[in-house]
């Protein structure tokens, strides 16, 4: 397995990100309940608006069916997204919060 990251972008509709947010949640959870998904946040600060996931996959092409999975995206509310193959090197901080 290959672990990526996966960065979306989200344009400024906030009130239609908010009304599929449970689903949008719901599916990350189950994803890592199953241990595809390791990781998944938006991002706090003043940037653009977005998030970062961070998923174990055998291929690029699962990365793209997870992320087309995704109720946000099924909404168009991810109007771009990134993939990044990432050789993560994981600290003993970093495992304990993610637990």
């Amino acid at each position: 397995m290959t672990t990526f990251t996966i960065e979306y972008a989200y344009d400024d509709r906030s009130d239609e990100r908010d009304q599929h947010r449970p689903a949008h949640r719901a599916y990350l959870a189950a994803l890592a309940d199953e241990g595809t998904m390791l990781a998944y946040g938006r991002y706090d600060d003043d940037g653009a608006p977005g998030a970062l996931l961070v998923c174990e996959a055998a291929s690029l092409e699962e990365v793209e069916a997870i992320i087309e999975g995704d109720p946000f995206v099924r909404a168009g509310l991810v109007p771009e997204h990134r993939i990044r193959v990432w050789p993560a090197l994981f600290g003993t901080g970093l495992a304990a919060r993610l637990t």
